[in-house]
């Protein structure tokens, strides 16, 4: 028998809805607390932590997957003395789990309008320094665009948060989103006025105090083997868990530090620090704008990206980055 383009479209209709009429009955087989608490405890890795984020005891989780267990009939976790690993059948079920999760937690957000505001999770340099000062530009060009900001130094896990978009300093390969590059970053060596007297050439870096800070993202050899400039540094200057600190220290007279243009904008335009030598090395870092991978745009992510797009396109052009 041969079939219309219509019939035949009818037909692939109905075989999808009796398909989701069976996939919704199996799910009914099931408590939806119960399978949360599996979801939980296998992205978190422990029951102590799913049960902080549930806001439920540890043996109420622990319950909750025995009950799930016995009703899926497989066991989910391996019990260990390291803790509970994934069985096979575990590592195979929990990613759709957390899929699932996520998206009835977008569905529910719309209706409350969550969705209409942004979120934007924001290296926090980047905040002060280049967002904040624009965002009468942002509602000018967008005046309905509802945005919440959070300066978070961390790199939150986009998969498994409500961050709408990000915001980070670093190389762009973070496997969580989809990266795409804003204002790539120079670096240079940065002192105050009068340390800057001390240095009429880059070799006399090596008789001064150098200020560091703990994980840097590029390093003085990085600018040494742009420069041409040979030989180990002394690195006899104080060092610190912040590059803030690190800044602070560089301002009050004590080093010279290398630094990247956006981190050292304000204090090169007032002039409390100075650049002695003319040379600014392009770095392994930029900032990225990252957007969650598989999850479908809203209206205001797509508007924030076209803003942003757009303005770090026209810096990146006149050089004013």
């Amino acid at each position: 028998m041969i079939f219309s383009c219509g019939i035949a479209m009818e037909a692939i209709k109905i075989a999808d809805i009796g398909i989701n009429n069976i996939f919704m009955k199996n799910l009914n087989r099931f408590h939806l607390n119960g399978l949360k608490a599996v979801e939980a405890i296998g992205r978190l890795g422990s029951l102590p932590k799913a049960a902080d984020e549930l806001g439920v005891s540890v043996s109420a989780v622990s319950q909750q997957l025995i009950r799930t267990e016995e009703q899926i009939g497989k066991t989910i976790f391996d019990r260990t003395r390291a803790g509970l690993v994934p069985t096979p059948f575990g590592r195979s079920l929990l990613p759709g789990l957390e899929d699932g999760f996520q998206h009835l937690s977008r569905a529910v957000a719309l209706a409350d309008g969550a969705d209409e505001t942004l979120l934007l999770s924001v290296a926090p340099t980047f905040a002060s320094k280049w967002l904040v000062p624009r965002l009468g530009r942002l509602r000018a060009a967008h005046p309905d665009l509802k945005i919440r900001i959070d300066p978070s130094p961390g790199i939150l896990d986009l998969k498994n948060s409500d961050i709408d978009l990000a915001i980070r300093l670093g190389s762009g390969n973070w496997c969580d989103g989809e990266c795409d590059c804003l204002l790539p970053q120079r670096m240079f060596p940065v002192c105050t006025p009068a340390f800057a007297k001390r240095l009429r050439t880059p070799a006399d870096i090596f008789s001064q105090p150098i200020i560091c800070y703990e994980n840097p993202m590029f390093s003085w050899d990085e600018w040494q083997a742009a420069t041409g400039l040979g030989g180990p540094l002394p690195f006899d200057g104080p060092t610190f868990s912040d590059p803030w600190l690190g800044l602070e220290a560089t301002i009050s007279g004590q080093g010279i530090m290398l630094a990247w243009d956006l981190f050292v904008e304000d204090a090169l335009a007032d002039g409390r620090l100075v650049a002695p030598f003319p040379m600014r090395v392009p770095s392994p870092i930029a900032y990225w704008l990252v957007s969650p991978k598989n999850r479908k745009p809203t209206r205001q992510v797509q508007n924030f990206q076209h803003w942003i797009r757009a303005e770090t396109a026209q810096e990146n052009t006149t050089g004013s980055a």
